[in-house]
């Protein structure tokens, strides 16, 4: 089969065993691959994945609308790490004849780590101050330790249980909000719940978020919310952009509560040209959605995507994604 591995920024495909496996150095599989270091969508995206019997999709880096979908002319197989496809037309999908196989998982430690990275780096000023000192000057600002501040996680699950155990070891006083069943682990952990949402936006100095995605997220957390923040207050956001109301936390930042925001994702990405206008904002700690962009995290997640097509190409398909 003729293969197209998409939106590879880094140049990472090529480096991974998987690679190898699908490429058929080892003589097994033989298939053709071709790697894609850019974005497209629309009809640009139609027109680049002319003459391709299978794409491999990393995360949800692409959307397949069904007006793409429908123009793909020779496409036989979408190969999804991960099993998340809000970004997929499914329906479509099925109309056209084109299987999706979806399956893998990344790591929440990972994405743990970097959550961690950025409250530090936003507290302590550290981009600042390595711009400073790269520009030969010295100290120029003042940080924030976070021990005895109130670290509020919002879903004790997968990755916010990591965060908050980080938390409580650096002598954070951990307080948690969620559902029902996030609330009953947290407690079971012996981390303390907010009484309401409000108290939970109101308290917190370090505000963490680790939502899914997905229609009963989507926009959860309000301006309103944002503007019960303490101005010292910094809120984190390493899961999706989606579950913070349009627009409203550039807004917030600006209007100074809470006073300072980290952010690893993004209303629309990849965000080119500074485009976003978090970015520039004072008080913005910005990275382009690095949570599971580490070596062993995309060995697994692009391993699973080869399994599925070298499935599909044996005649038995695996993890297949339906409507």
């Amino acid at each position: 089969m003729r293969i197209a591995v998409l939106d590879d920024y880094q140049s990472a495909f090529d480096q991974l065993a998987a690679a190898r496996r699908l490429r058929g150095d080892d003589a097994v599989a033989g298939h053709e691959v071709v790697t894609f270091t850019d974005s497209v969508t629309g009809s640009a995206l139609v027109e680049r994945l002319s003459g391709f019997d299978a794409v491999v999709l990393l995360q949800q880096r692409t959307p397949f609308p069904r007006s793409v979908v429908e123009g793909l002319d020779t496409l036989r197989l979408v190969s999804q790490t991960g099993r998340n496809t809000g970004h997929l037309d499914l329906e479509a999908f099925a109309e056209c004849g084109i299987t999706v196989c979806a399956g893998g998982a990344g790591s929440a430690a990972t994405t743990a780590e970097l959550t961690w990275g950025l409250v530090l780096a936003s507290l302590r000023h550290l981009p600042e101050e390595v711009a400073r000192l790269r520009a030969g000057q010295w100290q120029g600002s003042v940080g924030t330790s976070v021990e005895g501040k109130t670290l509020g996680v919002w879903a004790y699950g997968r990755i916010g249980s990591r965060v908050a155990e980080v938390g409580r070891a650096f002598g954070m006083d951990v307080v948690c909000w969620g559902r029902a069943g996030s609330l009953a682990r947290a407690a079971d952990a012996g981390f303390a719940v907010a009484g309401s949402k409000e108290e939970f936006f109101s308290s917190a100095d370090v505000l963490t978020l680790h939502l899914p995605l997905n229609d009963g997220t989507s926009g959860i957390v309000t301006a309103g919310d944002l503007a019960l923040m303490k101005p010292s207050a910094l809120l984190v956001n390493t899961s999706r952009a989606g579950i913070v109301e349009p627009g409203a936390l550039a807004a917030a930042v600006s209007a100074g509560r809470p006073g300072r925001a980290a952010v690893d994702v993004f209303e629309d990405e990849p965000v080119l040209g500074a485009a976003d206008p978090l970015i520039g904002l004072p008080g913005i700690t910005a990275t382009p959605h690095l949570g599971y962009v580490e070596w062993d995290v995309l060995e697994s997640l692009y391993s699973a995507a080869v399994d599925q097509v070298l499935a599909f190409a044996a005649g038995t398909p695996i993890n297949l994604a339906t409507p």
